[in-house]
C-alpha cells in the first residue's frame, strides 16, 4: 500500500510478503522488515525516502523504489537488494513512475500508470509489456505462490486489448481474448471486468465480467485458484475460480458505499477477509455453497435470527436499506459467472409459475428486507433465477472485527498458522484478532504494536 504523501506520518509504503509471516514499511528515512508472528523488527536500513519496499517471502531479496523526495531516490528506478549481503543486486530505469512492484518465486512486475513490465525473476530478463488503460492506483494481483502463475488487472472500455512481447511485436486481443490486429496504447476509464494473463506463457486467458462498476480491488489466493474481486463502489465482493472465471462466491460487504483497501485469503482458500474506509473488517466463508442463505454453519441459528442478532451490534452491514443497488442488480445483467438461465432452462426468458405473479404485488409493496423475512421467500425462492435469488439472499459475513478509526487505510491478512486476522494501518499501528471459528461473530483483539516505536533490537528472519 502506497501512501505517498497521504501518509499521517514517515510511513510512505506498507505491505505484507507472499505468506504474510513478514511486513515491510517504507518511511521517509529508510525501510524497515518486521516479523509478524513473534512481532518485532527483523531489518532496518536508514536512506532516503523508500515509496515501495517489498519482498520474496523471507528471503533475503526485496525490491526498494525511492519516493522521489531527494534527486537519489527516482521514483522510477527500481533495485533489486540482497540485505544478508547488504549489497545491491541489480537496477533499473522505467519510463514513468513505478506505481508498484510484484514478485512470486518465478515472476516480477513493475505496474505504471499504463504499462505492466513483466520480468523472469531469475535473471530480471524482460519477458512482455503489458498496455493498460491508465491505472494511477495500480490495481493488479500477481500469484502469489505454487500453482498457476496469473496477473489480474482492469480491462479498459471500449478498446482493444494489447500486449508487447519482450522483442517488441504487438499482440491485441478484443474484449473476448481473440487477436484482432496491431496494437495500441488504451484510451478512455477502466471497466468493470478483469483481465487474466498467464506470466508464464505469456498470454491472455480470460477476460471475466466482474462488475459494472470500475475493478477497485484484486486478489489472487495463495494457490492461484481464486480470484476476488471489488468495484470502486464496494458493496459486493465477488470470487471467480482461476482460470476459467466461473463465479464460485458472491458477498456483501455491506449496504452503503465504501472504499475497499484491501483484501486477503487465507493459506487454504477458505477465508477471505476485506477492509475498507469504514471501520469495519469483514471475515468471509468460502466453504460454503455460494447464495447460501447464511454463512454460519447449519446447526446454527435460522438466517431471520441471525440477523436479528447481528442487527443488535451497532454495524453498517447489519441491515439493507430496502432499495435495489446497481450493485445488486449487476445479477439482473446474465454477466459470467452469473445464472444465464431462467425457470424455463437454458437460453429462455423466465416464465414462472403463476404463484409468482400472485406475490409480484406483495413484493412492489414491501422493502426488501421486509420481504427477505417474510414467509413467501420459502415458497416462492425455488422458482427465482440464480441472479435474482443473489439480491435477496446475498451471503454477509460471518466475522467481523472493528477498529479503533475510520477512513484509515488498512491492510488485512489472515494468519497461516492459527485463526488469526493482522491488520496494519497507516497510523503505524498493528493489530493481531482472534477469529472463532465455531460462532464467528466479533473477533477479539489481542495484541497491539507500534510500527513506529519499536526498539532497535532486530530479529533474525532472512533466508538464502
Amino acid at each position: 500500500m502506497n501512501l505517498g504523501t497521504k501518509s499521517p506520518n514517515e510511513i510512505l509504503f506498507m505491505n505484507f510478503n507472499q505468506d504474510y509471516s513478514c511486513i515491510s514499511v517504507g518511511t521517509r528515512n529508510g525501510y524497515k522488515i518486521y516479523n509478524c508472528d513473534p512481532f518485532g523488527k527483523c531489518y532496518a536500513r536508514e536512506d532516503h525516502g523508500v515509496g515501495i519496499v517489498e519482498m520474496l517471502y523471507c528471503t533475503s531479496l526485496i525490491a526498494v523504489v525511492g519516493a522521489g523526495e531527494h534527486p537519489a531516490s527516482s521514483p522510477r528506478r527500481l533495485q533489486l537488494v540482497n540485505t544478508k549481503r547488504q549489497s545491491t543486486i541489480c537496477e533499473l530505469t522505467f519510463p514513468t513512475t513505478i506505481l508498484a512492484v510484484k514478485m512470486n518465486r518465478n515472476r516480477l512486475i513493475v505496474v505504471l500508470e499504463e504499462q505492466i513490465y513483466l520480468h523472469d525473476i531469475q535473471n530480471m530478463k524482460l519477458l512482455h509489456t503489458i498496455e493498460t488503460s491508465p491505472n494511477l492506483t495500480a490495481v493488479c494481483a500477481m500469484s502469489p505462490g505454487p500453482g498457476g502463475c496469473y496477473i489480474a488487472y482492469p480491462s479498459p472500455t471500449g478498446a482493444a486489448i494489447g500486449s508487447i512481447g519482450a522483442d517488441g511485436g504487438s499482440m491485441v486481443t478484443g474484449g473476448g481474448g481473440s487477436p484482432t490486429g496491431p496494437g495500441a496504447p488504451f484510451q478512455g476509464p477502466m471497466s468493470g471486468d478483469v483481465m487474466i494473463f498467464d506470466a508464464l506463457s505469456c498470454q491472455i486467458v480470460n477476460v471475466i465480467q466482474a462488475h459494472k462498476r470500475p475493478v477497485a480491488c484484486l486478489a489472487i489466493s495463495p494457490d492461484s485458484t481464486l480470484i476476488a474481486t471489488a468495484s470502486d463502489k464496494g458493496t459486493v465482493i465477488r470470487v471467480f475460480s482461476l482460470p476459467d472465471g466461473k463465479k464460485v462466491h458472491q458477498f456483501r460487504r455491506g449496504s452503503y458505499p465504501a472504499r475497499i483497501y484491501s483484501i486477503s485469503f487465507n493459506a487454504t482458500g477458505t477465508l477471505l477477509c476485506v477492509s475498507s474506509d469504514t471501520e469495519t473488517v469483514h471475515i468471509f466463508r468460502l466453504d460454503t455453497d455460494a447464495g447460501a442463505p447464511s454463512s454460519f454453519p447449519q446447526s446454527g441459528p435460522t438466517r431471520s435470527q441471525t440477523v436479528g442478532r447481528r442487527s443488535s451490534v451497532r454495524s453498517p452491514y447489519a441491515q439493507m436499506n430496502g432499495e435495489f443497488t446497481p450493485e445488486a442488480e449487476e445479477g439482473l445483467a446474465g454477466r459470467n459467472g452469473g445464472s444465464d438461465q431462467g425457470a424455463g432452462g437454458p437460453g429462455s426468458s423466465a416464465t414462472l409459475p403463476s404463484r409468482f405473479s400472485a406475490a409480484t404485488g406483495v413484493f412492489r409493496r414491501s422493502s426488501l428486507q421486509a420481504f427477505m423475512s417474510s414467509r413467501i421467500v420459502g415458497s416462492v425462492g425455488s422458482y427465482l433465477p440464480d441472479a435474482l435469488t443473489e439480491m435477496w439472499e446475498p451471503s454477509r459475513d460471518f466475522a467481523f472485527l472493528k477498529l479503533p478509526s475510520t477512513g484509515i487505510h488498512s491492510l488485512v491478512a489472515l494468519s497461516a498458522s492459527t485463526p488469526q486476522v493482522i491488520v496494519i494501518t497507516a497510523e503505524g499501528y498493528f493489530y493481531q484478532y482472534s477469529i472463532d471459528l465455531e460462532q464467528g461473530g466479533e473477533c477479539m483483539l489481542l495484541k497491539q504494536y507500534s510500527l513506529l516505536d519499536v526498539g532497535d533490537t532486530l530479529g533474525t528472519f532472512m533466508t538464502g
